[in-house]
């Protein structure tokens, strides 16, 4: 039973990698985007319809105005990397909602919602160009897929530990739960979902350049949002995203690269 479970999920792992183009690296996915894509639309809308979309508004006009162009940069971008069917089943659309928090996504498939709380850091188009970039690099990467698959990998993981300590005692068996609990969401989980806020910030200052913005104001506004939190937060290491002085140090080393491929690819005007 657990040689069944073990071999199971080595086989698992090895059929769901799939080769993602916009990174170009191998990624675990066991979902596809005709599988997730509607889901994400559904609900995408359910949300809309739940609450309030600010239209008709200088705010709101930006929101469209940016999105649209980091839209028109991803495909530029795909296109300049051979994968011009990449983007074929995206339904684009960009809201502005009225909320206070200081936030803002994008669903599998297009999708982008900014909040209205977060136009006090984003304060021009450079920083909304920052933040849908990012939100947008998120999907494009098909971090949310991953995500879902990594829960899947671990609820299997789950049931392949229970196996293999069937025989121990009640304690033992407890005491090897905890440790996996701890032990997948803290080194597995977490570290992941770091890994992916990393890649986003690399592919949104990419797309950020195609679109005609200057990369470099990605460093002021994440040290406005630094500057919002006033240092404070959970420790790295236990964060689903990367310090604030790890990620502006990061972006500086990145920027660079995202100028030259904004030059190759060339910039929307």
């Amino acid at each position: 039973m657990k040689k069944h479970l073990i071999l199971g999920i080595c086989i698992a792992v090895l059929i769901g990698c799939a080769t993602n183009p916009i990174t170009g690296k191998q990624n675990l996915n066991f979902v596809s985007n005709s599988e997730l894509f509607p889901t994400s639309f559904q609900q995408y809308n359910a949300f809309i319809s739940e609450n309030k979309v600010i239209t008709g508004t200088p705010d709101a006009k930006r929101v469209e105005t940016v999105g649209i162009r980091i839209k028109t940069a991803a495909e530029k971008y795909l296109t300049y990397l051979g994968q011009t069917q990449y983007l074929k089943d995206y339904r684009w659309e960009y809201k502005l909602v009225d909320n206070k928090e200081v936030n803002a996504w994008c669903m599998p498939g297009g999708k982008i919602v900014v909040y209205s709380g977060i136009l006090p850091v984003t304060q021009d188009e450079a920083g909304l160009a920052t933040v849908m970039g990012h939100e947008v690099s998120h999907a494009l990467a098909n971090h949310g897929a991953q995500r879902m698959s990594a829960a899947q990998l671990q609820q299997i993981g789950g049931v392949a530990l229970d196996a293999a300590t069937s025989n121990k005692s009640a304690s033992t068996r407890q005491i090897f739960s905890q440790a996996y609990g701890v032990g997948s969401e803290v080194g597995v989980m977490l570290p992941f979902s770091r890994s992916n806020e990393s890649e986003a910030d690399k592919i949104g200052l990419t797309l950020m350049a195609i679109a005609g913005y200057n990369p470099d104001d990605a460093i002021a506004f994440w040290s406005r949002m630094s500057a919002k939190s006033g240092g404070a937060g959970t420790p790295e290491f236990m964060s689903t995203h990367p310090s604030d002085a790890t990620r502006i140090a990061n972006l500086k080393k990145l920027i660079p690269e995202a100028k030259a491929t904004a030059l190759k690819v060339g910039t929307i005007r």
